[in-house]
């Protein structure tokens, strides 16, 4: 397998032991739920299959851990669940396959270029309340539609499509992943890319 272009790439089942990526299991303070693994998400299918998806590199691992502390310190008894975080090259480009031409076309990167998952550098991520339920957003996750916008926030209270509160709880799960050097993107309340995208797809292996 290679990457586009040429472009240094990991086969991702010679991620166990390698020293750049890190077990989702060992980073403390956040829960997993993978749900490409699964077939609760937006294809109905496990995506990942038998793959070993459940893994980050060391520098999006490290910030994580930092955004679940500063949330256990904000709230407490509140945690961060991950939903999605490695996705190697060809579920990406299965899923482009799938989504191109599409309305759905909006909510994914073009494997070509290279999606920040794909060199586990983002996550997909909500929030857990105390009492273990998972938190009111607003919209679901991978809910392709315009009220999982960030950008559109304002709009979108204005005509009564998202309540404050949903949308405070937004802005916590931003300012937790804000505080573990995450940034947020205008289209997807529950993703976050670890560092600079231009500089992740220019010098980091892409996961194959």
């Amino acid at each position: 397998m290679n990457a586009p272009d040429g472009m240094a790439a990991l086969p991702v089942e010679a991620l166990p032991g390698h020293p750049d990526f890190v077990r989702l299991a060992g980073i403390a303070g956040v829960e997993v739920d993978l749900r490409y693994a699964g077939t609760n998400n937006f294809a109905g299918r496990k995506l990942y299959g038998a793959m070993d998806c459940a893994w980050l590199r060391r520098e999006a691992a490290a910030g994580l851990a930092a955004s679940a502390a500063w949330l256990a310190r904000r709230a407490p008894g509140w945690t961060l669940r991950v939903l999605d975080a490695l996705r190697p090259q060809r579920v990406q480009e299965a899923i482009w396959a799938d989504v191109v031409g599409t309305p759905q076309q909006l909510y994914f990167a073009n494997p070509a270029r290279g999606s920040i998952h794909s060199f586990g550098m983002a996550v997909d991520v909500t929030l857990v309340e105390a009492a273990g339920r998972e938190a009111d957003m607003g919209s679901g996750f991978d809910e392709m539609d315009l009220a999982s916008h960030p950008a559109l926030h304002e709009q979108l209270l204005a005509s009564g499509r998202l309540t404050p509160a949903q949308v405070q709880r937004r802005q916590l799960l931003h300012d937790a992943m804000a505080a573990g050097g995450f940034a947020g993107i205008p289209t997807e309340w529950w993703h976050f890319d670890h560092g600079d995208r231009e500089r992740v797809r220019r010098e980091l292996p892409r996961v194959l």
